[in-house]
């Protein structure tokens, strides 16, 4: 992908960094390509164990067109989907942390490979994000559909 192509994403995360013109800069400097961005401004990110992630990813996105940002981190650990602001506030569910309004999340830059975080879902920037009860559906769609042991 270009850099134009993906201008609109980077500019919409951008927008929540205290400087968003410090955070474009750091993105293009530094060879890692990831920013420390706050939660709880535009978007929550609602963190799952991978195993089930990927499984809710995969329920997602057979019932929707485009779920909203999603990131897998270091080793594919974890993944967060983006969701509002001011659900993991809200969120009550075993196993699902919730980053909102106080935290802070590494955020690669859209577009650019890194090896420590990197999107599954990229940011459009529209500002689309997961309806926290669509996939509150999908997980518990996830959780009790195939691959789960016996």
């Amino acid at each position: 992908m270009t850099d134009s192509a993906n201008g609109p994403a980077v500019e919409w995360l951008a927008a929540v960094a205290p400087d968003p013109a410090a955070c474009r800069r750091a993105w293009e400097r530094d060879p890692r390509g990831v920013a420390l961005l706050p939660a709880g401004r535009r978007w929550d990110v609602l963190i799952l164990p991978a195993e089930l992630g990927y499984r809710t990813l995969d329920v997602l996105t057979r019932v929707i067109d485009r779920p909203g940002p999603v990131l897998a981190d270091f080793g594919d650990a974890r993944m967060g989907f983006f969701v509002p602001a001011g659900t993991a506030a809200r969120w009550v569910g075993t196993g699902v942390r919730g980053a909102g309004h106080g935290t802070w999340i590494v955020v690669p830059r859209p577009g650019r490979a890194t090896g420590a975080v990197r999107w599954l879902v990229p940011p459009d920037g529209s500002g689309t994000l997961t309806d926290p009860s669509v996939l509150e559906l999908a997980l518990h769609e996830a959780a009790a559909g195939p691959g789960r042991p016996g």
